[in-house]
């Protein structure tokens, strides 16, 4: 995997997939989760993009530098993988803390982001949302990580998937969530380090955005994807109904089939204002 030295010397790794003449997409995935999340997104999504899949500091193959880490300078960490792979811009895709990551993003950097997908995330905290991911951050400290993957599952995973989803999840869980205790909490303190002004700064969002959320998401519910919708101008909502937080693994048919329909209407709608204007 590539490999990109940023200002504070950390090492970002990444993967590329998809069509190596395709537009690029850049994906960037949440807490504790690394390249691998995006395994049920890489035929449907590579069919048509050049796929760049960013492992946060702190997971994969990327360094786990000490803390403490900051959602900014991820944001920061994501464009330096953009410049390494040789891209300008892209279409941006960020899931949960990647998703204010890529909100960061969009608002700090916009001659870079073509599109912005932002699925199963928020633009603010909750006291509830904290206190929820401290609970996190204690037992994974107190308890480690395959205890705290298990404990925090029906977070991830809805009610009637659990079932199905369970002997899978029982091996993926663990692996997803194969990163250092420490690296872990990093994450969990630049979330809850974050600024609620981002908030305010989406009403300066210009990019076509598509939010997209799980009817059964109770971490990042669906009145979290209708607030970013409501503030961003001319974003599209859309609800994967019965998908969960990991909705991308659990709904992925339906989920996929969202992301195209929106990222090829914006392909198209630029390749048809650049004839015009040719």
């Amino acid at each position: 995997m590539p490999v990109v030295t940023v200002e504070d010397g950390t090492r970002i790794s990444y993967a590329l997939g998809g069509r190596r003449d395709g537009e690029p997409l850049l994906l960037i995935h949440g807490l504790g989760a690394d390249t691998r999340g995006w395994v049920m997104q890489r035929r449907a999504l590579g069919s048509r993009f050049r796929l760049v899949m960013v492992d946060n500091r702190g997971v994969g193959r990327s360094d786990h530098p000490a803390g403490p880490y900051d959602l900014s300078v991820m944001a920061s960490d994501a464009m330096a993988v953009l410049d390494h792979a040789g891209y300008g811009s892209a279409h941006v895709m960020g899931a949960s803390m990647g998703g204010i990551i890529s909100q960061i993003v969009a608002v700090t950097h916009p001659e870079r982001v073509r599109s912005l997908t932002l699925a199963c995330t928020a633009c603010h905290h909750y006291s509830w949302r904290r206190e929820l991911l401290r609970e996190w951050a204690d037992l994974a400290e107190t308890r480690g990580m395959p205890e705290m993957v298990r404990r925090s599952l029906e977070w991830f995973v809805g009610v009637r998937s659990m079932q199905r989803l369970w002997p899978a999840m029982a091996v993926l869980g663990p692996l997803a969530f194969n990163v250092p205790v420490a690296s872990f909490v990093a994450q969990i303190d630049a979330i809850l380090g974050s600024d609620d002004g981002l908030r305010d700064s989406l009403v300066d969002v210009t990019a076509p955005t598509l939010v997209i959320v799980g009817s059964q998401d109770v971490l990042t519910t669906q009145g979290d994807s209708e607030e970013i919708a409501d503030l961003i101008p001319g974003a599209e909502l859309a609800v994967v109904r019965g998908g969960a937080h990991l909705f991308m693994v659990e709904q992925y048919g339906a989920f996929n089939r969202a992301v195209t329909g929106f990222l090829d209407g914006v392909v198209d709608g630029q390749a048809a204002r650049s004839s015009i204007h040719a």
